[in-house]
C-alpha cells in the first residue's frame, strides 16, 4: 500500500511511496500531528540519483521490522533535496555544526515534538554495524528518551536552535589586490595531481570553477605551470572512464585517481559546466578535440536529457540494482564490437581501450582511451557499441526542471553556438521555454515536472543563473529583451536576497546565509557578483557597488584563501583590472572573433560607425578594422 508520497510531483519521492515507512512529504500536518502525539520527527534527504540513497531505502527504509517500530513511534518525513535546497542547505550546516564535519545524502536528521533538530547522520546500516551506530538502535533509543521528555535532549536541541539562527554581523574587511591571484596560483599548484592531472585525490571531482578560474589568469599573463595543469586534468577528464565516450556527457566522478572509474550518475549542471570549459579551452588552446568533447556533451544532453526544450535534473548511476551496468561491456563484447567495426589490429585497439579479459570494473570493463587523440577506427567503434547499448535499459531519470541548472545548460550552449552557430537556436528555444515555464506573473520559481505547474518560489541561485544566461543571450543575439529582462530579475534579486553586502540563499522558512564556495557548481553569490559587474558595464555603473560591497564583505577570507572560492576569486580579479566594452552596430559585432583579454563585453550601439572601445568611465579608442581589436584593448592597460 502507497504511503503519503504517493500524492507528491517529485521523481525522488515518488521513488519511495511504496516504503513501509509512513512517509510524509514536509509539510504542516506532519510537525502538527508530531507535536500533538509527542513523537520525534525523523526528517530524511536526499534525491533520485543518489547511490547511498538508494542503499539505505533497500537496507533500512524496505525493513518492514524497523518501519513497523518507526510508524508506532516517530513521525518521518522525506525531503528531495533538488526541490527544496534551502532546507537541505539549512540541515546540512546543521550536520557541520553537531559533527565537525560536512555531510552528504542521504541526511538523516533526528528532531524533538517541536521539530528542534538534536542529531544528524548522513547514511547509516539497519543495525550497528563495527563502530556505525545502526538506524533501528538509534530509534529505540530516541523513542524512549522523547517519551520520557529526557531533559538534556530537550536542552541540548534549544541550544541548537539557537546556534542555527543567522546571524547579521558586521565582518571585517581587508583591501582586494592582485596578491589574490599569486595566492590562487600557488594553492591551486600544491592541490595539483601531477600524475593523472586534477585535484586532490579521490574522490575526483572535475573543479570545472578551480580551471576556469585558471584560464581566465592564463589569458592575463601566460605561465607554463599553469597551462599545464589545465590541459593535463582537462586531457585526463575527456579520455573516458569518467567520460562516456560512447553517448557522450560527463559522469559526477571519478572514484579513484586516474579519472577511469565513473560514479555513474549524471547530473545537468556537471554536464553544462563541463560543455561550457571545453567550448572556452578549445577556442583559448586552439584544440579541436576540446571542441569535440563539448559537443558531444551538448548532443548527449539533447538527445538523452532534454524534453520540450527543457533539461531534465539528472540520471542515476544504477539500473536494476547495479551501479553501472548500463554504461559497461565484457571483454569478449568489446572485441565482437572491433570485429564488428572492421578494425584490422584487435590487439593495437585492445592496448588503446585500455581493457584486459579480467576486465577495469568489478569484472567488466569501461571504455577509455591511452591518448586524447582518437584512432581512425574508433567512430565506427562507437556507431556498433551503441548498438549494444539499445536494447539495455537506460538509468532512471529525473525529470525535474530545476531553473538554475537549465540556466546552466543553455547559457552552454549560448556559448558552444560562438562555435557551432547551429547551437544558438536550441539556446534560443531553450531558453524561451524555460521563461514561459517558470516565470508565470513576474514571479520566478525553482523546479517542477515538465507539464505541471511550479509551486515552489526561487532561491538566489535561479535568480543568478538565469541572469547570467540571459546576459549571454544578449551578447548572443543583441536582443536588448534579454538584457531588459536580465537587470528585472537582478534588481529582484537585491531585493529578495541582499543586505549590505551579505547574500542569503533563501529568506523564507529556512533563512540560509549564501555558501561562498564552489561546492558541486558555483555559488550564487558569485555568479551574482559577475551578473552585478556585467550589468555595471552594459547598463548602470550603481550595480558595480553592489559587486563590490559583496566582494568586500568576504575579502579576509578570499584574500587567504582563494582557492576555496574560485568564482569569486575571478570576479576579484575582474573588479580590480576593469571590464573592457566593445560597442558597434550589431552587424560588426557579429564579426568579432574571441579576444585575448578575459574580461570583454560586448554592446550593440548603432549611432557608432564602427568599433567603439571603452572602459567602465570612458571610450579610448574607436577603429575600423575588427583585427585590430586586440591591440587596441592592450594598449589600453
Amino acid at each position: 500500500m502507497s504511503n503519503r508520497l504517493a500524492l507528491e510531483d517529485s521523481p525522488y519521492l515518488q521513488q519511495h511511496k511504496d516504503n513501509p515507512f509512513h512517509w510524509y512529504p514536509w509539510c504542516d500536518e506532519a510537525f502538527e500531528t508530531a507535536k500533538r502525539e509527542h513523537k520525534a520527527i525523523f526528517i530524511s534527504i536526499g534525491y533520485s540519483s543518489c547511490h547511498w540513497c538508494h542503499v539505505m531505502e533497500h537496507d533500512v527504509f524496505e525493513n518492514e521490522e524497523i518501519a513497523a517500530f518507526v510508524n508506532e513511534h516517530l513521525i518521518c518525513i522525506k525531503v528531495d533535496r533538488e526541490e527544496r535546497p534551502d532546507i537541505d542547505k539549512h540541515f546540512q550546516e546543521l550536520h557541520m555544526l553537531l559533527n565537525r564535519r560536512s555531510g552528504g545524502w542521504p541526511l538523516s536528521i533526528f528532531c524533538t515534538p517541536e521539530n528542534k533538530p538534536f542529531y544528524a547522520a548522513t547514511y547509516m546500516p539497519p543495525y550497528n554495524r563495527e563502530r556505525m551506530m545502526g538506524f533501528s538502535e538509534l530509534t529505540a533509543i530516541v523513542a524512549d528518551k522523547v517519551a520520557q521528555n529526557d531533559e538534556k535532549l530537550f536542552q541540548n536541541a534549544d541550544e541548537i536552535m539557537g546556534f542555527m539562527q543567522p546571524k547579521d554581523t558586521p565582518t571585517q574587511a581587508t583591501k582586494l589586490d592582485e596578491k589574490i591571484i599569486i595566492q590562487y596560483n600557488k594553492q591551486a599548484e600544491h592541490n595539483f595531481d601531477t600524475v593523472n592531472g586534477g585535484f586532490s585525490k579521490a574522490p575526483k571531482f572535475p573543479h570545472t570553477s578551480t580551471l576556469k578560474t585558471l584560464m581566465k589568469l592564463e589569458q592575463l599573463e601566460s605561465d607554463p605551470q599553469r597551462k599545464n595543469i589545465i590541459t593535463q586534468t582537462l586531457n585526463g577528464m575527456a579520455r573516458g572512464g569518467m567520460y562516456d565516450l560512447i553517448d557522450g556527457g560527463f559522469c559526477r566522478y571519478s572514484t579513484e585517481e586516474t579519472w577511469l572509474i565513473p560514479h555513474f550518475e549524471k547530473m545537468t549542471y556537471d554536464n553544462a559546466l563541463l560543455c561550457e570549459l571545453y567550448t572556452l579551452a578549445s577556442v583559448q588552446f586552439n584544440n579541436l578535440l576540446y571542441l569535440r568533447a563539448a559537443t558531444e556533451t551538448a548532443d548527449f544532453m539533447m538527445n538523452f536529457m532534454m524534453e520540450d526544450n527543457l533539461f531534465y535534473n539528472a540520471s542515476d548511476a544504477d539500473t536494476e540494482g547495479h551501479e553501472g551496468k548500463y554504461f559497461v561491456y565484457t571483454y569478449d563484447e568489446i572485441i565482437q564490437t572491433l570485429q564488428n567495426a572492421n578494425v584490422s589490429d584487435i590487439n593495437e585497439a585492445v592496448g588503446l581501450l585500455k581493457i584486459t579479459p579480467s576486465g577495469n570494473f568489478e569484472g567488466s570493463c569501461i571504455i577509455t582511451l591511452a591518448t586524447l587523440e582518437r584512432p581512425i577506427w574508433f567512430d565506427a567503434f562507437v556507431l556498433e557499441a551503441k548498438k549494444l547499448r539499445t536494447p539495455r535499459l537506460y538509468p532512471f531519470i529525473d525529470r525535474k526542471i530545476n531553473v538554475a541548472w537549465n540556466a546552466m545548460m543553455i547559457k552552454a550552449l549560448f556559448v558552444l553556438g560562438k562555435q557551432v552557430p547551429t547551437y544558438i537556436k536550441q539556446a534560443i528555444t531553450s531558453l524561451d521555454a524555460l521563461l514561459s515555464t517558470m516565470f508565470i506573473d513576474d514571479v520566478l520559481y525553482h523546479t517542477t515536472l515538465i507539464h505541471k505547474t511550479p509551486k515552489i518560489e526561487a532561491f538566489l541561485e535561479d535568480y543568478a543563473y538565469l541572469c547570467d544566461t540571459l546576459i549571454h543571450a544578449y551578447e548572443s543575439t543583441f536582443d536588448e529583451v534579454y538584457l531588459i529582462r536580465a537587470q528585472q530579475l537582478c534588481n529582484k534579486a537585491l531585493e529578495l536576497f541582499y543586505t549590505n553586502g551579505q547574500w542569503y540563499f533563501s529568506r523564507g522558512a529556512f533563512p540560509t546565509v549564501c555558501e561562498l564556495d564552489d561546492g558541486s557548481y558555483p555559488s550564487a553569490m558569485a555568479i551574482m557578483v559577475d551578473v552585478l559587474l556585467s550589468l555595471g558595464s552594459l547598463i548602470d555603473g550603481k550595480y558595480r557597488h553592489f559587486a563590490f560591497k559583496s566582494l568586500e564583505y568576504i575579502s579576509i577570507k578570499l584574500m587567504k584563501s582563494p582557492i576555496y572560492y574560485p568564482k569569486l576569486t575571478e570576479q576579484t580579479v575582474r573588479y580590480l583590472k576593469g571590464d573592457r566594452i566593445v560597442k558597434a552596430p550589431k552587424t560588426l559585432l557579429q564579426q568579432c572573433e574571441p579576444l585575448s583579454y578575459p574580461f570583454v563585453l560586448f554592446k550593440a550601439d548603432e549611432s557608432t560607425a564602427g568599433y567603439l572601445l571603452c572602459g567602465e568611465n570612458s571610450c579610448f579608442a574607436s577603429t575600423y578594422n575588427v583585427k585590430e581589436l586586440d591591440s587596441l584593448l592592450k594598449a589600453s592597460f
